[in-house]
């Protein structure tokens, strides 16, 4: 095996060390939202970003007033787009069933989809307004059938992102925050004074955000680690250039400045090639102040001998966008299993996903990829088991077997539930702790 790195990111104690810092902070702010409630989240929204009004939450009023300097363009175009995230969404909860089964003669087992009751959805936007986000976490959930849907999001240059929130209003929030970072999700997993509490918390954030959701796991459901955005492109000569290599990983990382991204290919002449790309791009790239950060401390480039490699490459990184441009897309997303999302082939990107196609963009991030997928209409929904038992006999029968298997574990009281039902339900005469004569019927 042949793996030779020609760029390598901050090492990974370095990374650490940066998480570690940003846990202790998101502890302590947690903890005073939780002590002083409205009090603590009005001074990180004054402190972070500088915006202060009587009630965080937007009027009916104050939402058409903000809505209404929407162009028509825009408009347009964010309808377009919550059109193909909802119909994704809703082609997606088409497929999940409930069911109801005979599993043995008078026993039924079954399952139902139920909606969770409440959900907070945090949509990013202090330095890019995140529109998008909105789709994909309000209308989604909407399309799930989640009766209450509210919506934060920071202001953006001091005033409500007027598409933020036309997005969020079309999408179906039912309730609109104009809060932004650790206290929005804060308040809505924890709950203040004026903000009742949520059952889930979705969408994605900045590496704050993150830890905060994964500090109030457990408290509340979340949909998934979405920290700094990830972007790798596997490419070979047949299916790239340098120019499409090195847009697709800048286009990334001008999300922040800690953003990885990671060109794996079996060409050491496309690597270099990009490489120098990507410094001819970044003297152009208006946003190359952060683009640069990502590319210098998070970028990595990696050259392998075989496919075979960049494959297990691949799927140890597990990347939240994988971006495949190869003679082989179809093999990748044959044998790939660990990532958020793939985008195969030349002419998509992981902007059409971000933004458009109809795809959900929250997506797993720091390796998360190896046991969950993104944010999906499955997300906001739970699958509840239940059973019911019809004859005498089949209540006779399963008893029999539980009561067994009950005291295999040394569990009386569990056998004794299974008992009751053998000697109502199968006509024995045998009082109530007496043992269970039916016990070695199996034998």
């Amino acid at each position: 095996m042949s793996i030779t790195y020609l760029k390598q990111g901050k090492p990974a104690a370095a990374r650490a060390e940066d998480d570690a810092q940003v846990a202790n902070a998101v502890a302590a702010t947690l903890k005073d939202i939780e002590a002083r409630g409205d009090a603590a989240v009005r001074e990180l929204a004054n402190k972070f970003d500088g915006y202060d009004r009587e009630t965080y939450r937007l009027s009916d009023a104050e939402i058409e007033e903000i809505i209404a300097q929407v162009s028509p363009q825009d408009m347009a175009d964010l309808k377009f787009a919550q059109e193909q995230v909802r119909n994704f969404a809703q082609a997606q909860r088409d497929s999940m069933l409930d069911i109801e089964v005979e599993t043995l003669p008078g026993v039924i087992l079954g399952h139902k989809n139920i909606p969770v009751q409440s959900v907070g959805c945090y949509v990013p936007g202090g330095k890019f307004p995140m529109v998008a986000s909105a789709h994909m976490s309000v209308a989604t959930a909407s399309v799930a059938g989640v009766p209450r849907i509210i919506a934060c999001t920071p202001p953006f240059n001091g005033v409500p992102n007027p598409a933020v929130i036309a997005a969020m209003h079309l999408g179906g929030a039912h309730e609109i925050y104009v809060l932004g970072g650790i206290q929005a999700v804060g308040a809505m997993a924890i709950g203040t004074e004026t903000i009742n509490p949520v059952h889930l918390l979705v969408g994605p954030g900045n590496a704050f955000v993150a830890e905060a959701k994964r500090q109030l796991f457990g408290r509340v459901g979340i949909d998934l680690f979405a920290g700094p955005t990830e972007t790798m492109v596997i490419a070979d000569e047949t299916g790239a250039d340098a120019e499409l290599c090195a847009t697709d990983l800048l286009g990334q990382a001008e999300h922040g400045y800690n953003s990885p991204c990671v060109l794996l290919t079996n060409s050491e002449k496309l690597a270099r090639e990009t490489m120098a790309e990507v410094e001819r791009i970044l003297t152009i790239l208006p946003t190359a102040d952060t683009a640069r950060k990502s590319w210098e401390d998070y970028g990595e480039v990696i050259v392998c001998d075989t496919y075979e490699e960049m494959l297990t490459v691949a799927d140890d990184i597990a990347s939240e966008h994988v971006q495949v441009m190869t003679d082989r897309d179809d093999w990748f997303l044959e044998h790939m299993t660990c990532y958020g999302a793939l985008f195969l082939g030349a002419r998509t990107n992981v902007a059409n996903g971000d933004k458009v196609i109809g795809t959900n963009h929250t997506l797993p991030t720091k390796k998360a990829g190896r046991y969950t997928g993104g944010l999906w209409v499955g997300k906001f929904l739970k699958t509840h088991s239940y059973q019911r038992v019809l004859t005498d006999e089949a209540a006779t029968m399963i008893g029999e077997y539980g009561s067994r298997l009950c005291m295999l574990e040394g569990f009386v009281g569990h056998a004794e539930q299974c008992n009751i039902r053998v000697r109502r339900y199968g006509g024995l005469n045998v009082p109530y702790g007496e043992g269970a004569p039916y016990r070695d019927a199996a034998e």
